[in-house]
C-alpha cells in the first residue's frame, strides 16, 4: 500500500479512470464507495465530472487494502478507518526525538525568560 503512495503522480486532482487505474478496482466501486465511506468526497466539475483530490486516492488505497487484504466488511473497514484518522490526528509526526524537543523547549524557555527581562 505504502508503494502505491509513492507511485502517485504529482497531481492535484485525479479524474475517475486514472484513480481505478491507481487503486486497480473498476470506477463504479469507486461510486459505491463513496456512497459507503463519508470521507471520501471528490469534487465535481460543472459537467458533474469527479475530481479526487490526492488525499482521497490515499484513503481509496486504504479502502482497498482493508476490504480486500485484511477482508474487513465495509462496516469494520468504515470504523478502522475512522480510528485510523482519529490516531494520526493525536498523534502528529514527530521527525525529532524526545531529548532533542526538550532541549529546544528548555533553549526556548530561556530565550523568552531573556526577553521577558529586557521587557520588563
Amino acid at each position: 500500500m505504502s508503494d502505491a503512495k509513492a507511485q502517485l503522480p504529482e497531481k492535484l486532482y485525479f479524474k475517475i479512470g486514472e484513480v481505478a487505474a491507481i487503486v486497480g478496482v473498476q470506477p463504479y466501486v469507486l461510486r459505491y464507495w463513496e456512497g459507503e465511506f463519508s470521507v471520501i468526497r471528490p469534487s465535481k466539475t460543472r459537467s458533474k465530472h469527479r475530481l479526487y483530490r490526492r488525499r482521497d486516492v490515499e484513503t481509496l488505497l486504504q479502502i482497498k487494502h482493508l476490504l480486500h487484504d485484511e477482508r474487513f466488511t465495509i462496516e469494520g473497514a468504515r470504523k478502522r478507518l475512522k480510528s485510523l484518522q482519529k490516531e494520526q490526528r493525536r498523534q502528529p509526526e514527530l521527525p525529532l526525538g524526545d531529548r532533542t524537543y526538550r532541549t529546544v523547549l528548555s533553549q526556548l524557555r530561556k530565550e523568552i525568560e531573556l526577553l521577558h527581562r529586557m521587557l520588563a
